[in-house]
């Protein structure tokens, strides 16, 4: 959106399709990038929330459009970045990362934004809860998952922030390399921050990484660090024990597969419009292949 004096702002609300109940709480999400205003995250500026349906069909929120880029393939990385500068996104991306997991939630208005203990558990509970509700088909490994990662929970230290979909293509980065802002914290809540960087492992695939299932291989462009490089830059600025890193990979691919089941199922039932079964294999697959690495993942623990 443009104003008469030619400011710019970016209107966030739910998307038009049928998703989860639980997701898109525009007035969630703005409370948590509200609350950051003022501390070292970069976020967009807020100018307001409106929860009557009346305006707009939904709630929505208004914030500053920021200037940059979002880097969602390689002509997009080597057109904007410079090998130097890749290498400088991939630290600031992991730098950034660090400051939401630093944020003192009392100081900054959210220490009643969700509980703060037991996060795996519950997100366990959840998506598996999820998972049965929508699933189109038997899957064994998704259940085996569920039940390996219910025993093995690390022991939770305090909580953070947890941004919950954490990747390089939710924030804007400068020309120089520089996060700019984080975006799309629709699923954010309070709980391990490790959930956080796992995460951000599976969307991640750099040089010499093996090649990942689920995302784009964009990363792998030189310059771009690979993944134990962002695993060790942020356990050198954070000082947390990362030797438990593959059973929050491991969650990470078992939930994402548990998302990507309930968009196919939601596909499935029309939700795009007649599609054939042909052309939403993808989804499925997409599924399975998440599954299978959630369980390669998990046989790497010690």
């Amino acid at each position: 959106m443009r104003d008469a004096n030619q400011n710019h702002y970016v209107l966030r609300r739910p998307p038009l399709s049928h998703g989860l109940a639980s997701a898109h709480d525009m007035g969630r999400e703005h409370r948590m990038i509200d609350a950051l205003q003022n501390s070292n995250v970069p976020v967009p500026r807020t100018r307001g929330l409106c929860s009557d349906i009346e305006v707009n069909s939904a709630p929505f929120y208004v914030m500053n459009f920021v200037d940059g880029h979002i880097i969602r393939d390689s002509t997009i990385a080597e057109s904007v970045l410079t090998a130097q500068t890749r290498t400088r996104a991939s630290e600031s991306l992991v730098e950034t990362l660090t400051k939401i997991h630093a944020v003192d939630v009392s100081k900054v208005g959210l220490q009643d934004f969700s509980r703060h203990e037991g996060y795996i558990a519950r997100q366990l509970k959840r998506w598996y809860g999820q998972w049965n509700a929508q699933k189109t088909r038997e899957l064994s490994s998704i259940d085996r998952v569920y039940e390996e990662l219910a025993k093995r929970i690390p022991e939770q230290g305090q909580a953070t922030i947890v941004h919950g979909d954490y990747r390089l293509d939710n924030c804007i980065v400068s020309s120089q390399g520089e996060i700019q802002a984080v975006l799309d914290w629709e699923i954010c809540t309070l709980g391990d921050p490790l959930a956080d960087l796992g995460l951000l492992t599976v969307y991640w695939t750099g040089p010499g990484d093996e090649p990942s299932p689920w995302m784009s291989q964009y990363t792998t462009v030189s310059g771009f660090l690979n993944r134990n490089d962002l695993i060790e830059h942020y356990a050198k600025i954070t000082g947390r024990d990362v030797s438990n890193i593959e059973f929050y990979r491991a969650f990470a691919y078992w939930k994402l597969a548990c998302i990507v089941e309930g968009v196919y199922a939601r596909y499935l039932g029309g939700a795009l419009g007649e599609k054939t079964a042909a052309e939403l294999e993808p989804f499925k697959l997409q599924t399975e292949a998440a599954a299978n690495s959630a369980e390669v993942a998990l046989s790497r623990l010690n």
